[in-house]
């Protein structure tokens, strides 16, 4: 992934690129996608994209392992998540879903992924302190909670699952209020052109429907052309 076209997954929304990513396959049927509905810290913040960081969490009990263990996993997470490459996202499974009660992401956990240089979080379990959340690092959450309750590291750099999509490490995310995708490799070559034609192709229909004397007739004829290009 190059720079321009960072700079362009940056500024639009997951459902383009979801789309856009059918273009570049030449098919529908593209299902590496969450389901469900998540729960965004700012709504109105930019896309985080990046390649996956993972680990998993859990929070109703204490961790089994010794404390002096459950400190050292802690720090190999932290030491894990400081490292590249970048742009990065962390990508967080909490295996107490759907009844996660540990929020993860607060007030100093946000702060310090943001100060490693990653771009944001997505998780499917709890996050709170959302006054106090820096700006520049959305928080994708499965709910919103007051307590940490037992929260702790379980495993680092291993698989995981969220809201029905499996992230491996370095899959590269895009992420955004909607949902999150998983960037396949092999059509990052055609990406940029691809999603230039499904805003292209959109405003086909948007522009027709914003005309003063939009009438049945002009978007039958809208969206015949539509129709033709879009895949």
């Amino acid at each position: 992934m190059d720079k321009q076209l960072y700079k362009l997954l940056l500024s639009i929304d997951t459902p383009t690129v979801c789309n856009a990513i059918e273009v570049a396959q030449g098919q529908r049927g593209f299902d590496q996608f969450t389901r469900g509905t998540l729960q965004a810290s700012d709504p109105t913040a930019n896309a985080i994209v990046g390649y996956a960081k993972t680990a998993q969490i859990a929070a109703i009990k204490p961790s089994a392992l010794p404390p002096d263990e459950v400190k050292a996993l802690r720090m190999q997470y932290y030491k894990y998540m400081s490292q590249g490459p970048h742009p990065s996202v962390t990508v967080i499974e909490d295996l107490d879903y759907p009844d996660a009660v540990g929020a993860y992401w607060g007030g100093i956990n946000t702060h310090v992924h943001k100060g490693f240089g990653i771009s944001g979080a997505l998780t499917n379990g709890v996050m709170r302190d959302l006054g106090d959340l820096p700006e520049g690092f959305p928080v994708l959450a499965g709910s919103i909670g007051p307590s940490h309750a037992f929260v702790h590291v379980e495993s680092i750099a291993t698989p995981v699952t969220v809201f029905g999509l499996t992230i491996h490490e370095g899959d590269l995310i895009h992420a955004d209020r909607h949902g999150a995708v998983i960037i396949p490799t092999d059509i990052i070559p055609k990406l940029e052109n691809a999603i230039q034609r499904v805003i292209h192709n959109e405003q086909i229909v948007l522009q027709a429907a914003k005309e003063d004397d939009f009438d049945f007739e002009r978007f039958e004829q809208a969206w015949a052309e539509f129709e033709r290009v879009r895949t």
